[in-house]
């Protein structure tokens, strides 16, 4: 498969998109806590269909014109890593829920910690929130992409 790369600056900072030419397969915060590195197969692409269209709606979100994603994206993962990051797509623009509501809805209400995992390795940041889950007292807890004073 090809995987081609852009970098994009956003109000967070920097951000790496890589995709195919079918969909977006990862967007991290080049300060965050798992970045890749770029591989050497990756083709940097300035003109790509879903990199661009990625960029304009990541644009239009940061500029509060935007409360959904439609870039088509296939996040590589482990089942249930799909079915948490799944999980976090259902919850909507303006709203949070906790680890223990995100276990509950997958149908495993102790897994708090390996839904935290699975979300702690989200590799389409801010397209797919996992910014939106919460600790039980309301607290931001382990943000991959860092959080103020953390």
């Amino acid at each position: 498969m090809n995987y081609s790369y852009s970098l994009h600056a956003c109000p967070l900072g920097e951000l790496l998109l890589v995709a195919t030419e079918q969909a977006l397969t990862e967007v991290h915060l080049r300060h965050g806590k798992h970045v890749p590195l770029l591989d050497e197969a990756w083709t940097k692409a300035d003109d790509h269909q879903i990199l661009n269209l990625a960029k304009t709606e990541l644009d239009a979100y940061f500029a509060g014109q935007l409360q959904g994603f439609t870039v088509p994206i296939e996040p590589v993962g482990t089942p249930f890593q799909q079915r948490a990051w799944s999980a976090l797509l259902q919850i909507p623009f303006g709203e949070t829920r906790t680890y223990a509501e995100q276990a509950s809805s997958l149908g495993k209400p102790t897994a708090t910690r390996a839904v935290g995992a699975a979300n702690g390795k989200n590799p389409i940041c801010i397209i797919v929130p996992c910014h939106r889950v919460i600790g039980s007292n309301g607290s931001l807890t382990g943000y991959a992409g860092g959080a103020p004073g953390a």
